[in-house]
C-alpha cells in the first residue's frame, strides 16, 4: 500500500532527488496528477502503446513492448529508490513508473484494439489494487525493487488472465 507524505512536504521532499530519478519515477509528471496518479499513469501507458503500435509491424510489436516495459523496469527500480529516499517514504503515491511497467507487462502477446486495451487496463488496475498473493509479498522488499516489482507481478497476473480470456475467445480484438 502507498504511504503519502502530506502535500507540500512531499513536494519539498521530491525536489531533492535528482532531476533524472524525479522525472522518471514520476513518468515525466503525470504521478502529480490526481486523483488516483497510479491509474493515470497506467491511462497513459496505455494511450502510448497505443499510438506506438500503429507504426510498428505486428510481428514486431511483442518484442518492441517487452524492450518498453523492461527499460520501465530497469530504469524504474534506482528512479524508485531515489525518489522514496529523498520522500522519507517507502513507496510514494507519485512514483507511478512501476504502474507503467505492470501496464505494459499486461498487455504483452494481445492484438491491439480498444477491446483489449481497454481490458488490459481494468485487469491491471484491478490486479495492481487489490494485490493477491504473492503480489503483496513483494512489496516488503526494499525500496525501488518492492516498489517495482509488485507491480510487476500485478502485470503478470493480469497478463495470465488476458491471455486466457484471449484463448477461451471471450475477448478479442
Amino acid at each position: 500500500m502507498k504511504t503519502e507524505l502530506p502535500p507540500a512536504e512531499a513536494e519539498v521532499a521530491e525536489n531533492r532527488a535528482p532531476l533524472w530519478a524525479t522525472v522518471a519515477a514520476t513518468f515525466f509528471g503525470i504521478g502529480r496528477l490526481r486523483p488516483g496518479p497510479g491509474t493515470w499513469a497506467s491511462l497513459a501507458a496505455v494511450l502510448i502503446w497505443l499510438g506506438m503500435s500503429r507504426f510498428i509491424q505486428p510481428a514486431w510489436q511483442t518484442l518492441d513492448l517487452a524492450v518498453m516495459a523492461l527499460v520501465a523496469i530497469v530504469i524504474g527500480i534506482p528512479a524508485a529508490t531515489a525518489t522514496a529516499k529523498a520522500s522519507g517514504v517507502k513507496d510514494p503515491q507519485f512514483v507511478v513508473i512501476d504502474e507503467v511497467a505492470g501496464q505494459w507487462i499486461t498487455l504483452l502477446w494481445a492484438p491491439v484494439g480498444w477491446k483489449t486495451l481497454l481490458a488490459g487496463f481494468i485487469l491491471f488496475r484491478g490486479f495492481d489494487i487489490v494485490k493477491p498473493p504473492p503480489v503483496r509479498q513483494l512489496e516488503k522488499l526494499p525500496w525501488g525493487l518492492g516498489i517495482v516489482l509488485d507491480d510487476v507481478a500485478a502485470g503478470c497476473c493480469a497478463l495470465a488472465m488476458m491471455q486466457l480470456l484471449l484463448h477461451l475467445g471471450i475477448l478479442s480484438s
